[in-house]
C-alpha cells in the first residue's frame, strides 16, 4: 500500500474511531493485519518513549506483573506501534505491552511504524483509553483540558468531536478544581468520579480533603456526602444571610452618622442617636426633617 493510501486509510480509521464506528482494538487490528511481516521492525526498547499526550499516570502494578510473566514465556504476539520522533520513537499503541516487556527483560520489541501528526497522536491517545473504559475521571480531565489549551477546542467542540455532552465534558472539566491530594484519590481509585463530583461543589479545600479522607476511612457512600455537604451548607448560608444584614445595617449607621454629625447606633431592632443639648436635638430633628406640631 503506498503513503498516500496508507494516510487515507488511517484517516478513514480515526473518523470510525469517533463515529463509534470502530473500536479501537478493531482499528489497531486493521493496522497490524493491513502490514507486512517485513515491515514489523524490531526496535530498541529504551529508544520507546510514551506518547507525549497519554492521558494515564496510573498503570496497574499487579496487571503488569502478570502481563510480564506471559511474555516472559510466550513472547510478545502482538507488535507495538509507534511514530519515528526526533529522538527514537513515540508510542501509538501497546503502552502496558511495552512496559511489561521491559519488566520481562526484552531489550527489543517488534514495532510497527506509522506516520501521525500531533493532533492525531492526542486524539488516539484519548480515545483508546476512554473506549477501554480504565482510564480515571481526572486523567480523561486533564486529557480534555489539553485539548483546549494546545488545540483551541471549546466544551462545545469537544463535546461533539468525543460524541459526549456537553454538560459531561462540563461536569469532568470541574473536578479540576480538586486539590491535587484529592485528585489522586481519584486516580487510584480510592474515591469514585461521583464522590469527586460532590466534591467538587465545594469551595473550602480544606474541607473537601477532610471529607475525602473521611470517605476512605469510612466508605462514605456518595449520597452520605451529599447529606454532610448539604449539612454543612445550612449554617454557611444563614451565616452568610447574617452578614448581609449586618452590611446593611452598618450602611444605615454610617449614613445616619454623615447626616447629623453624630456617633448613632443601628441595631437589629432600635436607632440610637445621642445628642448633646436640647439645641442639638433640634439642629437633629431638623436635619431628619422631624416637625413636632405645636
Amino acid at each position: 500500500m503506498s503513503q498516500t493510501n496508507t494516510r487515507k486509510a488511517l484517516g478513514k480509521g480515526l473518523e470510525q474511531l469517533f463515529n463509534s464506528e470502530m473500536d479501537f482494538n478493531t482499528f489497531e487490528k486493521d493496522i497490524v493485519e493491513n502490514t507486512k511481516k517485513s515491515d514489523v521492525v524490531d526496535i530498541n526498547i529504551d529508544e520507546i518513549r510514551s506518547n507525549p499526550y497519554q492521558p494515564r499516570t496510573h498503570f496497574d502494578e499487579e496487571s503488569l506483573s502478570e502481563l510480564a510473566a506471559s511474555i516472559k514465556e510466550h513472547g510478545l504476539l502482538e507488535p507495538i506501534i509507534v511514530k519515528k520522533s526526533i529522538k527514537g520513537y513515540e508510542l501509538v499503541a501497546g503502552e502496558r505491552r511495552t512496559k511489561a516487556s521491559k519488566l520481562a527483560g526484552l531489550t527489543t520489541i517488534p514495532a510497527i511504524i506509522k506516520n501521525f501528526d500531533d493532533k492525531q497522536m492526542m486524539e488516539l491517545a484519548l480515545i483508546e483509553n476512554i473506549q477501554r473504559e480504565d482510564l480515571s475521571a481526572i486523567e480523561e480531565a486533564k486529557a480534555y483540558k489539553k485539548f483546549m489549551d494546545n488545540m483551541g477546542y471549546t466544551q462545545e467542540m469537544l463535546a461533539n468531536r468525543f460524541n459526549k455532552s456537553r454538560t459531561y465534558i462540563t461536569n469532568l472539566l470541574g473536578l479540576l478544581k480538586l486539590p491535587s491530594l484529592v485528585q489522586d484519590m481519584v486516580i487510584t481509585g480510592k474515591i469514585s468520579a461521583s464522590h469527586a463530583r460532590v466534591l467538587s461543589k465545594m469551595e473550602d479545600e480544606t474541607e473537601i480533603i477532610t471529607l475525602a479522607n473521611k470517605i476512605v476511612r469510612e466508605n462514605l457512600t456518595v449520597r452520605d456526602i451529599e447529606d454532610i455537604s448539604r449539612e454543612e451548607e445550612i449554617p454557611k448560608r444563614k451565616q452568610i444571610k447574617h452578614e448581609e444584614k449586618d452590611l446593611k445595617l452598618k450602611i444605615y449607621e454610617n449614613t445616619l452618622r454623615e447626616m447629623t454629625g453624630s456617633k448613632a447606633v443601628v441595631s437589629k431592632k432600635k436607632i440610637v442617636i445621642p445628642f448633646d443639648s436640647n439645641s442639638d436635638l433640634d439642629r437633629i430633628m431638623e436635619i431628619l426633617n422631624v416637625k413636632i406640631g405645636e
